[in-house]
Protein backbone atom coordinates (compact mmCIF):
# COMPACT_ATOMS: atom_id res chain seq x y z
CA UNK A 1 0.00 0.00 0.00
CA UNK A 2 1.47 3.20 -0.99
CA UNK A 3 1.61 6.00 1.66
CA UNK A 4 -1.09 8.35 -0.12
CA UNK A 5 -4.53 8.09 1.31
CA UNK A 6 -6.60 4.87 2.41
CA UNK A 7 -9.13 4.29 4.91
CA UNK A 8 -9.96 1.15 7.67
CA UNK A 9 -13.50 1.16 6.97
CA UNK A 10 -16.10 -0.02 10.02
CA UNK A 11 -13.42 -0.61 12.24
CA UNK A 12 -13.18 -1.28 15.76
CA UNK A 13 -9.81 0.80 17.60
CA UNK A 14 -8.55 0.92 20.90
CA UNK A 15 -7.68 4.63 22.04
CA UNK A 16 -8.93 6.84 25.14
CA UNK A 17 -9.52 4.32 27.27
CA UNK A 18 -12.68 3.31 24.34
CA UNK A 19 -13.11 0.84 21.98
CA UNK A 20 -15.06 2.34 19.17
CA UNK A 21 -15.88 1.29 15.87
CA UNK A 22 -15.75 3.67 13.21
CA UNK A 23 -14.34 4.76 9.80
CA UNK A 24 -10.82 5.86 9.93
CA UNK A 25 -8.57 7.90 6.95
CA UNK A 26 -5.15 8.15 6.61
CA UNK A 27 -3.66 10.34 4.54
CA UNK A 28 0.40 10.60 4.01
CA UNK A 29 1.74 10.35 7.27
CA UNK A 30 -1.11 10.96 9.15
CA UNK A 31 -4.41 10.49 10.49
CA UNK A 32 -6.59 12.78 8.56
CA UNK A 33 -9.97 11.97 9.62
CA UNK A 34 -12.09 10.02 12.59
CA UNK A 35 -16.16 9.18 11.71
CA UNK A 36 -17.01 7.41 14.94
CA UNK A 37 -20.11 5.41 14.85
CA UNK A 38 -20.76 3.77 18.17
CA UNK A 39 -18.54 2.65 21.28
CA UNK A 40 -18.02 -1.54 22.31
CA UNK A 41 -17.36 -3.02 25.61
CA UNK A 42 -14.57 -4.50 26.32
CA UNK A 43 -15.86 -7.57 27.33
CA UNK A 44 -17.35 -7.66 23.40
CA UNK A 45 -13.75 -8.08 22.21
CA UNK A 46 -12.89 -11.08 24.54
CA UNK A 47 -12.38 -14.88 24.18
CA UNK A 48 -15.91 -15.70 25.90
CA UNK A 49 -17.78 -13.37 23.58
CA UNK A 50 -15.90 -15.14 20.58
CA UNK A 51 -16.91 -18.04 21.02
CA UNK A 52 -20.31 -16.53 19.87
CA UNK A 53 -18.98 -16.03 16.68
CA UNK A 54 -19.01 -19.16 15.19
CA UNK A 55 -18.96 -18.86 11.16
CA UNK A 56 -18.64 -15.34 11.07
CA UNK A 57 -15.23 -13.68 9.80
CA UNK A 58 -12.49 -13.08 12.62
CA UNK A 59 -12.42 -10.07 14.61
CA UNK A 60 -9.95 -7.37 14.08
CA UNK A 61 -8.81 -4.65 15.98
CA UNK A 62 -6.64 -1.22 15.14
CA UNK A 63 -4.21 -0.39 18.32
CA UNK A 64 -1.79 2.22 18.48
CA UNK A 65 1.47 1.11 17.50
CA UNK A 66 3.20 -0.23 20.52
CA UNK A 67 6.06 2.08 21.70
CA UNK A 68 8.92 -0.02 23.37
CA UNK A 69 11.24 2.19 25.99
CA UNK A 70 13.25 -0.11 27.07
CA UNK A 71 14.83 -2.53 23.96
CA UNK A 72 18.65 -3.61 23.17
CA UNK A 73 19.44 -3.94 19.32
CA UNK A 74 22.86 -4.62 19.86
CA UNK A 75 24.14 -2.16 17.39
CA UNK A 76 27.12 -1.27 17.13
CA UNK A 77 29.52 -4.14 18.44
CA UNK A 78 27.62 -6.84 19.18
CA UNK A 79 25.82 -7.52 16.13
CA UNK A 80 26.38 -11.25 16.09
CA UNK A 81 23.07 -11.41 18.39
CA UNK A 82 21.12 -8.82 16.39
CA UNK A 83 21.16 -5.52 15.15
CA UNK A 84 19.40 -2.60 14.49
CA UNK A 85 17.61 -4.01 11.13
CA UNK A 86 16.95 -7.54 12.11
CA UNK A 87 15.62 -6.39 16.21
CA UNK A 88 13.46 -3.37 14.37
CA UNK A 89 12.08 -6.04 11.92
CA UNK A 90 11.29 -8.50 15.05
CA UNK A 91 9.40 -5.05 16.13
CA UNK A 92 7.71 -4.60 13.35
CA UNK A 93 6.27 -8.18 13.08
CA UNK A 94 5.07 -7.95 16.47
CA UNK A 95 3.14 -4.26 15.97
CA UNK A 96 5.56 -2.55 17.65
CA UNK A 97 6.42 0.83 15.49
CA UNK A 98 9.10 2.31 18.17
CA UNK A 99 11.67 1.34 20.00
CA UNK A 100 14.09 3.24 22.27
CA UNK A 101 17.69 1.62 22.55
CA UNK A 102 19.65 0.79 25.26
CA UNK A 103 23.57 2.57 25.74
CA UNK A 104 25.55 -0.55 26.51
CA UNK A 105 27.29 -1.57 22.98
CA UNK A 106 30.43 -0.99 22.11
CA UNK A 107 31.77 1.20 22.00
CA UNK A 108 29.19 2.48 24.67
CA UNK A 109 26.61 5.73 24.07
CA UNK A 110 28.09 7.68 26.71
CA UNK A 111 29.92 10.63 25.03
CA UNK A 112 28.13 13.17 22.67
CA UNK A 113 30.23 11.92 19.72
CA UNK A 114 28.87 7.68 19.99
CA UNK A 115 25.17 9.04 20.57
CA UNK A 116 25.51 10.71 17.58
CA UNK A 117 27.11 7.83 15.46
CA UNK A 118 24.11 5.83 16.84
CA UNK A 119 21.41 7.93 15.14
CA UNK A 120 23.53 7.79 12.44
CA UNK A 121 23.44 4.08 12.75
CA UNK A 122 19.37 4.71 13.21
CA UNK A 123 18.91 6.85 10.08
CA UNK A 124 20.50 4.03 8.12
CA UNK A 125 19.18 0.70 9.45
CA UNK A 126 16.07 1.09 12.20
CA UNK A 127 12.92 -0.13 10.18
CA UNK A 128 11.00 1.28 12.84
CA UNK A 129 11.07 4.85 14.41
CA UNK A 130 13.61 5.43 17.21
CA UNK A 131 15.24 6.54 19.53
CA UNK A 132 18.84 6.49 21.53
CA UNK A 133 19.16 6.69 25.48
CA UNK A 134 22.37 8.44 26.94
CA UNK A 135 24.49 6.12 29.20
CA UNK A 136 25.20 7.43 32.62
CA UNK A 137 29.04 6.92 33.79
CA UNK A 138 31.16 7.25 36.50
CA UNK A 139 32.91 10.33 35.33
CA UNK A 140 30.48 11.70 32.62
CA UNK A 141 27.95 13.57 34.75
CA UNK A 142 29.21 16.99 33.52
CA UNK A 143 27.81 16.28 29.89
CA UNK A 144 24.54 15.71 30.97
CA UNK A 145 23.41 19.60 30.24
CA UNK A 146 24.81 19.41 26.78
CA UNK A 147 21.98 16.70 25.52
CA UNK A 148 19.29 18.01 23.25
CA UNK A 149 16.10 17.01 24.84
CA UNK A 150 14.10 17.45 21.44
CA UNK A 151 16.29 13.93 20.73
CA UNK A 152 17.33 11.89 23.30
CA UNK A 153 14.44 9.95 25.48
CA UNK A 154 16.17 10.27 28.87
CA UNK A 155 19.55 9.28 30.46
CA UNK A 156 20.17 5.63 31.19
CA UNK A 157 21.32 5.44 34.73
CA UNK A 158 23.11 1.41 35.81
CA UNK A 159 23.02 0.78 39.55
CA UNK A 160 23.55 -2.50 39.13
CA UNK A 161 26.74 -4.75 37.71
CA UNK A 162 26.75 -6.76 34.72
CA UNK A 163 25.33 -4.01 32.36
CA UNK A 164 28.83 -4.02 30.02
CA UNK A 165 30.89 -1.89 32.35
CA UNK A 166 28.15 1.12 33.11
CA UNK A 167 27.75 1.04 36.81
CA UNK A 168 27.79 4.02 38.56
CA UNK A 169 28.16 2.81 42.13
CA UNK A 170 30.28 6.20 43.66
CA UNK A 171 27.80 7.92 45.77
CA UNK A 172 29.31 11.46 44.44
CA UNK A 173 28.68 10.39 40.99
CA UNK A 174 25.25 9.01 41.44
CA UNK A 175 24.55 12.16 43.20
CA UNK A 176 26.11 13.83 40.38
CA UNK A 177 23.70 12.17 37.97
CA UNK A 178 20.99 12.86 39.86
CA UNK A 179 22.05 16.66 40.30
CA UNK A 180 23.11 17.45 36.55
CA UNK A 181 20.69 15.71 34.38
CA UNK A 182 17.85 17.98 32.91
CA UNK A 183 16.13 14.56 31.83
CA UNK A 184 14.59 11.50 32.72
CA UNK A 185 16.68 9.51 34.44
CA UNK A 186 15.45 5.99 33.89
CA UNK A 187 17.64 3.35 36.13
CA UNK A 188 18.05 -0.40 36.32
CA UNK A 189 18.27 -0.92 40.11
CA UNK A 190 20.24 -3.66 41.64
CA UNK A 191 22.61 -3.54 44.63
CA UNK A 192 25.52 -4.84 43.36
CA UNK A 193 27.44 -5.00 47.00
CA UNK A 194 24.68 -7.31 48.17
CA UNK A 195 24.65 -9.21 44.92
CA UNK A 196 28.19 -9.54 45.38
CA UNK A 197 27.72 -11.14 48.89
CA UNK A 198 24.99 -13.17 47.85
CA UNK A 199 27.35 -14.91 44.86
CA UNK A 200 29.64 -15.49 47.14
CA UNK A 201 27.75 -17.90 49.35
CA UNK A 202 26.02 -19.33 46.83
CA UNK A 203 29.76 -20.14 44.85
CA UNK A 204 30.81 -21.68 48.64
CA UNK A 205 27.58 -24.04 48.69
CA UNK A 206 26.79 -25.18 45.11
CA UNK A 207 30.53 -24.32 43.23
CA UNK A 208 31.65 -21.86 40.59
CA UNK A 209 28.97 -21.49 38.41
CA UNK A 210 25.68 -21.93 40.81
CA UNK A 211 22.47 -23.22 38.59
CA UNK A 212 20.11 -21.06 37.47
CA UNK A 213 17.79 -21.94 39.76
CA UNK A 214 19.51 -20.03 42.04
CA UNK A 215 19.72 -16.50 40.33
CA UNK A 216 16.91 -14.76 42.02
CA UNK A 217 18.39 -15.58 45.05
CA UNK A 218 21.68 -13.82 43.90
CA UNK A 219 20.17 -10.86 42.16
CA UNK A 220 17.56 -11.16 45.19
CA UNK A 221 14.60 -9.32 46.03
CA UNK A 222 16.81 -7.17 49.03
CA UNK A 223 18.93 -5.91 46.09
CA UNK A 224 16.69 -4.29 44.02
CA UNK A 225 14.59 -3.00 46.95
CA UNK A 226 17.81 -1.26 48.24
CA UNK A 227 18.88 -0.10 44.70
CA UNK A 228 16.04 1.00 44.29
CA UNK A 229 15.14 3.13 47.45
CA UNK A 230 18.40 4.84 47.32
CA UNK A 231 17.40 5.67 43.80
CA UNK A 232 14.23 7.28 44.85
CA UNK A 233 15.96 9.10 47.78
CA UNK A 234 18.83 10.79 45.63
CA UNK A 235 15.54 11.90 42.99
CA UNK A 236 13.43 13.42 45.93
CA UNK A 237 16.44 15.21 47.30
CA UNK A 238 17.62 16.84 44.00
CA UNK A 239 14.32 17.19 42.10
CA UNK A 240 15.20 14.75 39.38
CA UNK A 241 12.61 12.89 37.60
CA UNK A 242 13.18 9.07 37.81
CA UNK A 243 11.90 5.95 35.89
CA UNK A 244 12.76 2.75 37.21
CA UNK A 245 13.16 0.16 35.05
CA UNK A 246 11.90 -3.23 35.45
CA UNK A 247 10.55 -3.47 38.23
CA UNK A 248 10.14 -7.06 39.94
CA UNK A 249 9.08 -6.84 43.35
CA UNK A 250 5.83 -6.34 45.68
CA UNK A 251 8.04 -3.95 47.80
CA UNK A 252 8.92 -1.68 45.06
CA UNK A 253 5.54 -0.58 43.93
CA UNK A 254 4.96 1.35 47.07
CA UNK A 255 8.05 3.58 45.39
CA UNK A 256 5.65 5.38 42.54
CA UNK A 257 4.65 8.74 43.45
CA UNK A 258 1.30 8.02 44.67
CA UNK A 259 -1.19 5.30 44.28
CA UNK A 260 -1.85 6.51 40.98
CA UNK A 261 0.68 8.76 39.68
CA UNK A 262 -0.30 11.29 36.75
CA UNK A 263 2.05 10.90 33.89
CA UNK A 264 4.06 13.88 34.85
CA UNK A 265 4.69 12.81 38.63
CA UNK A 266 8.28 12.28 40.00
CA UNK A 267 8.68 8.53 40.10
CA UNK A 268 7.36 5.94 37.89
CA UNK A 269 7.24 2.47 37.04
CA UNK A 270 7.94 0.30 34.78
CA UNK A 271 7.31 -3.47 34.39
CA UNK A 272 8.84 -5.89 31.87
CA UNK A 273 6.75 -8.38 30.03
CA UNK A 274 8.98 -11.37 31.09
CA UNK A 275 8.84 -10.39 34.85
CA UNK A 276 4.96 -10.58 34.16
CA UNK A 277 4.61 -13.95 32.63
CA UNK A 278 7.42 -16.02 34.56
CA UNK A 279 8.43 -16.68 38.12
CA UNK A 280 11.56 -18.78 39.67
CA UNK A 281 9.31 -21.98 39.34
CA UNK A 282 9.32 -21.82 35.72
CA UNK A 283 13.28 -22.07 35.17
CA UNK A 284 13.00 -25.75 36.46
CA UNK A 285 11.56 -26.34 32.67
CA UNK A 286 13.10 -23.03 30.42
CA UNK A 287 16.59 -22.91 32.27
CA UNK A 288 18.45 -20.17 31.36
CA UNK A 289 16.06 -19.17 28.44
CA UNK A 290 14.29 -16.87 31.04
CA UNK A 291 17.86 -15.68 33.16
CA UNK A 292 17.59 -12.18 33.08
CA UNK A 293 18.49 -9.35 35.01
CA UNK A 294 16.85 -8.59 37.45
CA UNK A 295 15.87 -11.71 37.98
CA UNK A 296 12.54 -13.23 37.47
CA UNK A 297 11.40 -13.39 41.37
CA UNK A 298 8.61 -15.64 42.96
CA UNK A 299 4.93 -15.88 42.12
CA UNK A 300 3.54 -13.28 44.59
CA UNK A 301 5.79 -10.64 43.10
CA UNK A 302 4.64 -11.62 39.46
CA UNK A 303 0.78 -11.15 40.83
CA UNK A 304 1.53 -8.08 42.63
CA UNK A 305 2.91 -7.10 39.49
CA UNK A 306 -0.18 -7.49 37.27
CA UNK A 307 -2.24 -5.97 39.69
CA UNK A 308 -0.29 -2.86 39.79
CA UNK A 309 -0.72 -2.68 35.83
CA UNK A 310 -4.57 -1.53 36.71
CA UNK A 311 -4.04 0.45 39.35
CA UNK A 312 -2.31 2.70 38.30
CA UNK A 313 1.32 2.02 40.05
CA UNK A 314 3.07 0.73 36.95
CA UNK A 315 2.94 3.51 33.85
CA UNK A 316 4.31 1.68 31.28
CA UNK A 317 5.02 -2.07 30.08
CA UNK A 318 8.31 -2.60 28.23
CA UNK A 319 10.18 -5.75 26.92
CA UNK A 320 13.66 -5.52 27.71
CA UNK A 321 14.21 -6.91 24.78
CA UNK A 322 17.96 -8.21 24.84
CA UNK A 323 19.03 -11.01 21.85
CA UNK A 324 21.51 -13.29 22.94
CA UNK A 325 22.70 -16.37 20.70
CA UNK A 326 21.58 -19.82 22.52
CA UNK A 327 25.18 -20.80 22.96
CA UNK A 328 25.81 -17.80 25.30
CA UNK A 329 22.88 -19.15 27.13
CA UNK A 330 24.74 -22.29 29.06
CA UNK A 331 25.90 -22.85 31.76
CA UNK A 332 24.39 -20.98 35.19
CA UNK A 333 24.00 -17.96 36.92
CA UNK A 334 27.74 -16.81 36.38
CA UNK A 335 28.13 -18.26 33.43
CA UNK A 336 24.98 -18.15 31.14
CA UNK A 337 24.88 -14.73 30.03
CA UNK A 338 21.39 -12.64 31.07
CA UNK A 339 18.46 -11.22 28.65
CA UNK A 340 15.91 -12.95 26.32
CA UNK A 341 14.31 -11.85 23.06
CA UNK A 342 11.11 -10.43 23.77
CA UNK A 343 9.87 -7.33 21.39
CA UNK A 344 8.13 -9.73 18.54
CA UNK A 345 5.66 -11.14 20.81
CA UNK A 346 4.78 -8.65 23.60
CA UNK A 347 1.77 -7.64 22.01
CA UNK A 348 0.45 -11.52 21.75
CA UNK A 349 1.49 -12.10 24.84
CA UNK A 350 0.28 -9.01 26.73
CA UNK A 351 -3.03 -9.72 24.92
CA UNK A 352 -3.40 -13.17 26.34
CA UNK A 353 -3.31 -11.63 29.97
CA UNK A 354 -5.92 -9.46 28.91
CA UNK A 355 -8.13 -12.75 28.15
CA UNK A 356 -6.94 -13.81 31.73
CA UNK A 357 -8.60 -11.03 32.98
CA UNK A 358 -5.56 -9.19 33.99
CA UNK A 359 -5.94 -6.14 32.51
CA UNK A 360 -8.43 -4.72 30.47
CA UNK A 361 -7.90 -4.18 26.36
CA UNK A 362 -8.03 -0.39 26.62
CA UNK A 363 -5.38 -0.74 29.65
CA UNK A 364 -3.25 -2.82 27.71
CA UNK A 365 -3.12 -0.04 25.39
CA UNK A 366 -2.43 2.66 27.81
CA UNK A 367 0.53 0.87 29.20
CA UNK A 368 2.09 0.02 25.85
CA UNK A 369 1.39 3.01 24.06
CA UNK A 370 -0.30 5.84 25.51
CA UNK A 371 1.64 6.37 28.85
CA UNK A 372 5.36 6.00 26.88
CA UNK A 373 4.14 8.52 24.44
CA UNK A 374 3.29 10.82 27.11
CA UNK A 375 6.12 10.21 29.68
CA UNK A 376 8.82 10.67 27.53
CA UNK A 377 7.10 13.25 25.73
CA UNK A 378 6.84 11.97 22.26
CA UNK A 379 5.27 14.15 19.47
CA UNK A 380 2.37 12.89 18.00
CA UNK A 381 2.54 9.46 18.20
CA UNK A 382 0.78 7.20 20.70
CA UNK A 383 -3.07 7.54 19.96
CA UNK A 384 -5.12 6.90 17.48
CA UNK A 385 -6.68 10.55 17.21
CA UNK A 386 -7.24 12.74 13.93
CA UNK A 387 -3.37 14.98 13.44
CA UNK A 388 -1.16 12.07 15.01
CA UNK A 389 0.73 10.13 12.97
CA UNK A 390 -0.44 6.98 11.49
CA UNK A 391 1.72 4.40 13.79
CA UNK A 392 -0.77 1.58 13.78
CA UNK A 393 -1.25 -2.25 14.45
CA UNK A 394 -4.11 -4.14 13.30
CA UNK A 395 -4.61 -7.52 15.19
CA UNK A 396 -6.57 -10.19 13.88
CA UNK A 397 -8.67 -12.84 16.80
CA UNK A 398 -6.86 -15.74 15.05
CA UNK A 399 -5.46 -18.54 17.49
CA UNK A 400 -1.44 -19.61 16.17
CA UNK A 401 0.77 -21.33 17.97
CA UNK A 402 4.67 -19.48 18.52
CA UNK A 403 7.15 -22.21 16.36
CA UNK A 404 11.07 -20.92 15.82
CA UNK A 405 9.87 -20.81 12.45
CA UNK A 406 8.06 -17.21 12.74
CA UNK A 407 10.77 -15.57 14.76
CA UNK A 408 12.58 -12.68 13.26
CA UNK A 409 15.40 -11.60 15.83
CA UNK A 410 18.61 -13.03 14.90
CA UNK A 411 19.13 -14.87 17.57
CA UNK A 412 16.50 -17.65 15.94
CA UNK A 413 14.90 -18.64 19.61
CA UNK A 414 12.40 -17.84 22.35
CA UNK A 415 11.10 -18.87 25.49
CA UNK A 416 7.39 -18.47 24.73
CA UNK A 417 8.31 -21.05 21.66
CA UNK A 418 5.09 -23.67 22.05
CA UNK A 419 2.78 -20.97 23.44
CA UNK A 420 -0.10 -20.67 21.71
CA UNK A 421 -1.90 -17.09 21.23
CA UNK A 422 -5.46 -16.21 20.49
CA UNK A 423 -4.47 -12.87 18.82
CA UNK A 424 -1.90 -12.13 15.94
CA UNK A 425 -0.24 -9.45 14.57
CA UNK A 426 -1.49 -9.04 11.06
CA UNK A 427 -0.88 -5.55 9.65
CA UNK A 428 1.91 -2.75 11.20
CA UNK A 429 1.89 0.78 9.76
CA UNK A 430 4.85 3.16 10.38
CA UNK A 431 3.91 6.69 9.39
CA UNK A 432 1.20 5.62 7.33
CA UNK A 433 3.23 3.01 5.49
CA UNK A 434 2.21 -0.11 5.62
CA UNK A 435 5.61 -1.97 6.43
CA UNK A 436 4.55 -5.80 7.70
CA UNK A 437 1.84 -7.91 6.18
CA UNK A 438 0.87 -11.21 7.24
CA UNK A 439 4.71 -12.05 7.07
CA UNK A 440 6.11 -9.88 4.58
CA UNK A 441 7.90 -6.51 4.79
CA UNK A 442 8.35 -3.75 3.14
CA UNK A 443 11.63 -2.54 1.12
CA UNK A 444 14.22 0.01 2.94
CA UNK A 445 13.12 2.07 5.69
CA UNK A 446 12.63 5.41 4.62
CA UNK A 447 9.48 5.19 6.31
CA UNK A 448 11.24 5.53 10.16
CA UNK A 449 11.63 8.49 11.47
CA UNK A 450 13.96 9.50 14.26
CA UNK A 451 11.44 10.35 17.64
CA UNK A 452 11.40 14.18 18.35
CA UNK A 453 10.57 14.84 22.14
CA UNK A 454 8.87 17.62 24.01
CA UNK A 455 6.57 19.09 26.68
CA UNK A 456 8.34 17.34 29.23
Amino acid sequence: MANSRYSFNDILYVSDGRIRRADIVVEGEYITRISDKEEISSTDVTSSSLSERKGEEPLSLLLPGIIDDHVHTREPGLTHKGDLTTESHAAAAGGVTTIMDMPNVVPQTTTLETLAERQKLGAAHSFVNYSFYFGATNTNAHLLQQLDAETVPAVKLFMGSSTGGMLVDRGEALRAVFEQSPLLIMAHCEDSDIIADNMRKAQALYGDDPAVVHHAEIRSREACIASSRLAVQLAKETGARLHIAHVTTADELSLASGATPALDAQITLEACVPHLLFTDEDYATLGTRIKCNPAVKTCADRDALRAALSDGRITVVATDHAPHLLAEKEGGCKRAVSGMPMVQFSLPAMLGLVEEGVLSLPRLVELMAHHPASLFGICDRGFIREGMKADLALIRCQPWTLTADCIVSRCGWSPLEGRRFLWQVEQTYCNGHLIYNKGAFAEGNAHAQQLRFSGR
